[in-house]
């Protein structure tokens, strides 16, 4: 239930394109002279400053400013717990085949500690938010890359049934009780990483974190006309921020 009231209240609210839409359907529906020039351009100033590159970039910056790297490479951990949210959907069920997205840093760091030796297990936690019959989740589908690059395949632990980071944590936190892990290094995008440790840490686990995917400082020339990508990730900024709200509310995320 929580899963779906939050996807729908994302769509609906979370996000400069909705709240431009809610502003001009409420010109529409007011009529008033006065009101609707109002509205409309608060419409047009919220597309406008949200597709801005200094204004999505100040989001990510803000976003990612709580994330730290607790990594130890000195220590070799039992096991890097690296979070979904890589995968091109889209392109993935057409194929057959994984698509990456922008967020594959994830993936690739995991690969790369296993690989090093600097962790015995990698354990993949990301299954699909909008499953079909058929679907291979997330988790098998990065298993079987990491097969193909060469990782062992008893040591990729797969957990195909988290939906979000709440349950990746507490899907994650069961498999480790079970192998009787001690330490672990966590693995997601640096905007997300806060919520994602709080949450783990809800869940009783205490893992070093290593943060990646970092987009806050990327330099995108920073010039004033707006551009469709700033929009989303201006988008991807401020739903960050909100579900961190949201996680602490429901008791999901410490503190």
């Amino acid at each position: 239930m929580f899963l779906t009231l939050s996807k729908i209240l994302d769509v609906l609210f979370l996000g400069p394109l909705s709240w431009a839409l809610w502003l001009l359907l409420l010109s529409l529906l007011l009529r008033r002279r006065r009101a609707t020039p109002w509205l409309v351009g608060a419409a047009v100033v919220v597309l406008y400053a949200f597709s801005l590159d200094p204004v999505a970039q100040a989001l990510l910056r803000y976003a990612e400013s709580g994330a730290r790297s607790t990594y130890r490479p000195d220590r070799v951990y039992d096991a890097v717990v690296v979070l979904g949210g890589y995968t091109d959907l889209g392109p993935t069920r057409r194929r057959g085949a994984l698509d990456f997205d922008e967020r594959v840093d994830r993936l690739l760091t995991g690969w790369e500690l296993v690989r090093d030796g600097h962790a015995r297990f990698v354990l993949l936690s990301g299954g699909n938010l909008d499953a079909r019959p058929g679907d291979v989740a997330e988790a098998e589908w990065a298993g079987a890359k990491l097969r193909s690059w060469g990782v062992p395949a008893d040591r990729i632990v797969e957990e195909p049934r988290s939906r979000n980071t709440h349950e990746n944590a507490l899907e994650s936190a069961r498999i480790v009780r079970e192998r009787g892990w001690g330490s672990l290094l966590l693995v997601t995008s640096a905007f997300h990483m806060p919520r994602a440790l709080a949450t783990f840490r809800a869940a009783g686990l205490a893992p070093d974190t290593l943060p990646v995917d970092w987009k806050g400082d990327d330099a995108r020339g920073m010039h004033w006309l707006p551009v469709a990508g700033a929009l989303r990730r201006s988008t991807d900024a401020l739903r960050e921020l909100a579900g961190r709200a949201v996680y602490r509310w429901m008791g999901y995320a410490e503190g």
